[in-house]
């Protein structure tokens, strides 16, 4: 689990950070939190869900069908996909809003391995005379972007709900060869979306709720990804030199011929 402290003067000085060199920090990842903004360029790599948290509703990247198994991320911590979410590209950063106020504060994973004394190699939290590095003021603007795009989100999210659009979505799919049944994800529910009246439609699209709903329906298509990415991370493993190892022709073929099941 992370320990998120904010990045001070104090704590910091001095200090600087290296960039991740692979993404093994989320290789137990299953899902990923989404931003309204990122839905289209998701959808065209992996499934967008939604899960049930206090009371709402949040979307979510599915990294894997398996619990604890983000199939994006290879053996050697390489990102497989096509895109990688807002919130893994952040990382070891992110910001906390302190409860019942409007103010965020940019913190830092202090377990990330990461932080270390500044030298040419890392990027400096603070200058000389006190003031924020360029990087980390560029961090802090990228992270306000995010923030200011998950409240549009969350309201669009709301809304959706509250038509009673959104329903649990039962999903089986092949993964090393075994069917492993997903619980916990939800989706819009079609048929409801279809049969809303003029002024609930209207509503929503007001809300910019539509969108959402529509690219979510579009990415659901995306979990042939995981038999693809299941078989590629076979390839990339060491293997006996006994044994034959497959081509990315042979992976995609394979998988072109599967199919996948939704209860």
């Amino acid at each position: 689990m992370a320990n998120l402290v904010p990045v001070e003067r104090e704590r910091h000085a001095g200090k600087g950070w290296r960039q991740p060199k692979d993404c093994a920090f989320a290789a137990t990842h299953a899902v990923v939190p989404l931003l309204g903004v990122e839905f289209a360029k998701a959808a065209m790599s992996m499934p967008i869900a939604f899960i049930e948290k206090s009371g709402r509703y949040l979307p979510v990247a599915v990294m894997s069908p398996v619990e604890g198994r983000n199939l994006f991320i290879g053996p050697g911590g390489q990102w497989l996909g096509s895109y990688m979410p807002a919130l893994l590209r952040s990382y070891p950063f992110c910001l906390l809003r302190t409860e019942g106020d409007d103010k965020v504060t940019l913190c830092i994973d202090e377990d990330s391995g990461l932080i270390v004394d500044a030298d040419m190699e890392t990027q400096k939290f603070f200058e000389e005379d006190g003031s924020p590095s360029a990087a980390v003021k560029a961090t802090f603007n990228f992270l306000q972007q995010i923030e200011q795009n998950r409240s549009s989100t969350d309201l669009a999210v709301a809304a959706l709900a509250e038509a009673g659009l959104i329903g649990p979505w039962p999903l089986t799919v092949a993964v090393d060869d075994q069917p492993q049944t997903v619980n916990g994800l939800h989706r819009v529910d079609e048929a409801k979306l279809n049969a809303l009246d003029d002024e609930l439609f209207l509503k929503l699209r007001r809300s910019g709720a539509l969108p959402l709903a529509y690219i979510q329906l579009l990415s659901m298509a995306q979990v042939a990804v995981f038999e693809q990415l299941s078989r590629l991370q076979q390839q990339l493993s060491p293997v006996p030199r006994h044994e034959k190892a497959l081509s990315l022709d042979d992976i995609f073929a394979q998988a072109r011929n599967e199919t996948v099941q939704f209860n």
